[in-house]
Order: C-alpha cells, then structure tokens, then sequence
C-alpha cells in the first residue's frame, strides 16, 4: 500500500508482493493468465507446487490477490492524492490525473496485468473486482461533476470524458518506457494537457 505521509502517494520504491504473488505477477506478464502453470510460479517463487498451493491453494486465488492488491493500491494513493489537494476541483482533477498516470508508470506489469486480464477472473470474483474499478472510476467522475457545476470544466459529456480520461492513463501501462524520450515530469505534464482539454477545463 502506499505511504500515507504528506506527498506519499506519489513515492514508487521497489515492488514488495509475496514471493508467489510477484512469481506470479511476471510470470502472467510473459505469458499471460492462461499461458502460465502452476509449477513455473512455483519455481520461480522458489516453492515446491505443494508449498505454493498452502499459500495460494490455485492458480485463480494468486490472480485474485494480485489483482486485489493492486487495486486498493491505486485507489489509497488517488484518494490520498485528492484529500491532499484541497477543495477545489481543478487541483484536485490535476492530482488524480498525475496519481493515475504516476502508477500506471511505475507499477507498469501490474496495471498492465489488471487491465488485461480481467477476462480470466472467475465469475465468483468478478463483482468484487468490478466494484473496486467502480469505485477508482467514481473519484474520478465525483471531481468532473463538481467543475462542471462549478463552472471550472465544459465538457457536456462528463461521464465520456472520465472514462477517456481514465483509459488514457491506464494506456500508458502498454506503453511507458523507463528510458524513453520523456521523463516521468513531462510525460505527466503532457498527458495532463490532454486530460484537462477533455473536460475543456476554462482556465
């Protein structure tokens, strides 16, 4: 989870999962959800496949977790990020943005697996992990409202434009190199113009 002190949502140090949910998280990243046995992540978690199976008892629980896991992290830190930016929507639109785009960056195969591999999760599970999507698109959707009753954001379109907002920054996952042409900053600075020309934000 993220750090929850001041400007802590916006810290990335070294990935910390389970040793079988990181197994699994690269191992899902090479080959996919449904190109990846039990036994590798085994080995690569350096279990035996019983061992794993009394942490994770299949191959569905460890996705699950990982998926979980993720997603309360990106939530604490939009919502940290949003708390901290005061009342007004235009700043706080401006720190779920950066918050969106920071973590899709820097817990790239992360977001990438949760984005991609959603089809793979059991019926059983899929409301839970609709609903914390659900819940990560409302702060969003929440701030968008509020400027356009308040006259900062034009857009006729709220809710189109908090879901083209929301794909873009979860898109930089597919795409974000750690030795591109753009730093992080202006990466961040460039897709927040474009996040805020979508709400058609007045000033």
């Amino acid at each position: 989870m993220s750090s929850t002190v001041s400007g802590g949502w916006r810290i990335y140090g070294p990935r910390t999962l389970p040793a079988p949910l990181e197994a699994a998280l690269l191992a899902f990243a090479e080959h996919g959800y449904h190109g990846t046995s039990v036994r590798e992540i085994a080995a690569r978690a350096k279990l035996s496949v019983p061992g794993l199976y009394h942490h994770y008892p299949s191959k569905q629980s460890l996705l699950q977790g990982l998926l979980e896991l993720t997603m309360l992290d990106l939530v604490a830190r939009c919502e940290q990020a949003v708390a901290e930016a005061g009342a007004k929507p235009v700043a706080q639109f401006d720190a779920v943005v950066e918050s969106l785009l920071r973590f899709h960056m820097f817990r790239q195969e992360q977001a990438f697996i949760g984005s991609t591999e959603i089809r793979s999760i059991d019926d059983g599970y899929r409301d839970t992990y609709v609903g914390l999507r659900d819940r990560q698109q409302r702060i969003v959707d929440d701030i968008i409202a509020a400027g356009v009753a308040g006259g900062d954001f034009t857009t006729t379109a709220a809710k189109g434009a908090g879901r083209a907002i929301t794909t873009m920054c979860v898109g930089v996952s597919t795409w974000y190199r750690v030795d591109g042409a753009m730093s992080p900053d202006e990466l961040i600075a460039e897709n927040l113009g474009f996040a805020r020309a979508i709400v058609g934000l007045t000033a």
